[in-house]
């Protein structure tokens, strides 16, 4: 999933310590039963599951405030939630079948009671053929969005789930496969308040009564089973759009804010903090520990976060790692540090047409001519990879390295084997200076007046807000470089800037992926056609990534395909890695529990487990 960080730069500094003011009293109160954790981004939605809005702090909102039938640990490992429900396989041949089971008792947050048919909006938000014969749109359609504009979309559930089907006693429901798939587990349906998006639809502000809210559910199956479009369109506006909120306070619909979380969203406070509380109502996962309220605040700037726990503003540290804000936590007394490796990798990307959708593209790489792939490929020779680990990366893990494949982390068995066979050593072959004479050398096969300072080759980048330090160094260091190439790179940052991402108006972007699962296809689902954002289309890279998406592969044919996609991308030159990111986990010492795990949402996945 794409990672989007929106942090800042040396200004945050002052702007940022005036962000905790009034929270100091909660981290440090004689009754610990707060927890204050520092977040680099804003919150923008409490629906984590659109384009624009697949953020990190959403997607942690959302963990806290719901959960279903299944979560990864630290390990990483898939722990079924059986104190929300069951699943089990009920069918290998002729189809394979997969039985869930939501359990009895268990509620949402205004007591409604959990069904089965709280599991039948995944269908809709992930099945392109029930989008369309319920006339809610073409999720690959290039020219309209569908109704609902999901994440889900396009994926192994539309390729491989034929259908979902609710038992008679509307507690379970079963999903249909085509064929047996190796990542079943992952495509367990979530679990979504139909009643109150119902409601919502209706233009409802209240909470409904227990009547109210089950003729609600049964009004959601019932246009489900009959694909009313009205009703269905009319939900899927609110889902799409009703639910991406800067501000939560007394005046915000409280239907908005039903979940079956350990925690409710109590208020935000627009671009400074999220406050959650316990819901009183939670049977749906791991009994809490002790925390009656979780509060996320906005601190862009690392040191300044470091400062804040320093200060004893905040307890919980899980921010953008800087040399800088390291060097502030280890002179803290009173914390725990945990230092490690993220499932998450920062990448440049360069654009090569329009995603899908948006307007043209008509920059300097736009296409798959000779002379596109040779800027492109210019542009990639002259990133000063080593130079950023070096300066940025290295003094906060010296182990680090420069990252050379898409798919595999270098800890990861085949990274090494990976490597040397898939064309990406183009860009790590020999000194940095040798490598940006190369790219001079192509730009000038276009631009024969190209020297270094020319700026021959205008080139807008999308990297993020003004806030983030670690970014801005790294876009420094690219203009710099990249201008001994021939190339103007234009590294002015971008407020808002995840919402660009497939803006044709930029040429390159770099930012970060993380992984949250362990699926077959990883990180390449992001670069199918339909999904790119940077207009990348290749019929062969997208006939593979189908494959992975719903084929049973050894490790070996998993492999072999892994490296012919890594083969076409750096022949084509749209997208290199850069390094894996580096962790770090602060907290306050006297909270216990906490133990970080590789995978999103890493230090918060066991929040429930934590306690003064």
């Amino acid at each position: 999933m794409k990672l989007k960080h929106g942090a800042k730069a040396a200004l945050a500094v002052a702007a940022a310590a005036a962000l905790v003011v009034g929270l100091t009293q909660p981290a440090s109160a004689n009754t610990r039963s707060t927890v204050v954790i520092v977040d680099s981004n804003v919150f923008t939605s409490l629906n984590a599951s659109t384009p624009d809005h697949n953020l990190v702090l959403n997607n942690n909102i959302a963990y806290m405030t719901g959960i279903g039938f299944n979560y990864y640990d630290n390990r990483p490992v898939l722990v079924p939630n059986t104190t929300f429900g069951t699943y089990k396989i009920i069918s290998r041949t002729p189809t394979f079948k997969v039985k869930y089971t939501v359990n009895k008792g268990r509620v949402w947050s205004d007591g409604t009671p959990i069904t089965g048919v709280d599991l039948l909006l995944t269908h809709v938000t992930s099945s392109n053929q029930y989008s369309i014969d319920a006339g809610l749109g073409d999720p690959d359609d290039l020219k309209k969005k569908p109704a609902f504009d999901s994440l889900g979309y396009s994926g192994t559930y539309t390729s491989l789930i034929k259908g979902i089907t609710l038992a008679p006693d509307r507690q379970s429901v079963v999903l249909e496969y085509s064929k047996f798939f190796p990542d079943w587990e992952l495509y367990a349906p979530g679990v979504s308040p139909v009643h109150a998006l119902v409601a919502l639809a209706e233009g409802k502000t209240k909470l409904g009564t227990n009547s109210n809210n089950v003729a609600n559910k049964n009004k959601f199956l019932n246009a489900f089973n009959s694909k009313n479009t009205e009703l269905l369109t009319k939900i899927a506006k609110v889902w799409s759009t009703g639910y991406n909120l800067k501000e939560v306070n007394e005046k915000t619909n409280p239907l908005l804010l039903v979940g079956n979380g350990a925690m409710m969203v109590e208020s935000v406070v627009k671009d400074q903090r999220v406050t959650l509380k316990l819901n009183p109502k939670y049977n749906s996962g791991p009994k809490m520990s002790g925390i009656e309220k979780i509060v996320f605040v906005t601190i862009s700037d690392p040191t300044a976060a470091a400062q804040a726990l320093a200060n004893k503003e905040v307890d919980f540290y899980d921010a953008i790692a800087t040399a800088d804000s390291v060097a502030a936590l280890k002179k803290i007394n009173g914390i725990k540090i945990d230092g490690t490796t993220q499932a998450v990798y920062e990448h440049v990307e360069v654009r090569s047409g329009a995603a899908d959708g948006g307007k043209p593209y008509n920059g300097p790489f736009a296409g798959m001519t000779q002379r596109a792939k040779d800027l492109r490929q210019a542009f990639l020779l002259a990133y000063p990879r080593q130079e950023i680990v070096d300066k940025i990366i290295k003094p906060v893990n010296p182990k680090a390295v420069v990252m050379n494949s898409l798919q595999y982390f270098p800890a990861e068995p085949n990274y090494s084997k990976m490597i040397a066979a898939s064309g990406m050593d183009m860009y790590t072959e020999g000194t940095q200076d040798q490598r940006t004479a190369k790219a001079l050398a192509l730009v000038k096969k276009y631009f024969p007046d190209a020297k270094a300072g020319s700026g021959s080759v205008k080139v807008k980048m999308l990297f993020g807000a003004p806030s983030n330090t670690r970014r801005a160094a790294q876009a420094a260091l690219v203009k710099a470089e990249l201008a001994k190439a021939g190339f103007d790179v234009d590294v002015t940052p971008t407020a808002g800037w995840s919402a660009f991402l497939a803006d044709s108006a930029f040429d390159a972007q770099f930012y970060a992926w993380q992984k949250t699962s362990l699926t077959q296809v990883g990180n390449f689902s992001s670069y199918k056609s339909v999904n790119s954002d940077t207009g990348y289309k290749n019929a062969r890279v997208d006939a593979i990534i189908d494959e992975l998406e719903v084929g049973n592969y050894s490790d070996a044919e998993r492999y072999s395909r892994y490296l012919e996609i890594e083969k076409i991308m750096a022949e084509d030159a749209v997208s290199i890695p850069i390094f894996q990111w580096p962790g770090v986990t602060a907290y306050n010492e006297n909270l216990k529990g906490v133990d970080p795990s590789p995978l999103s949402p890493t230090g918060l996945w066991n929040f429930w487990s934590w306690k003064y």
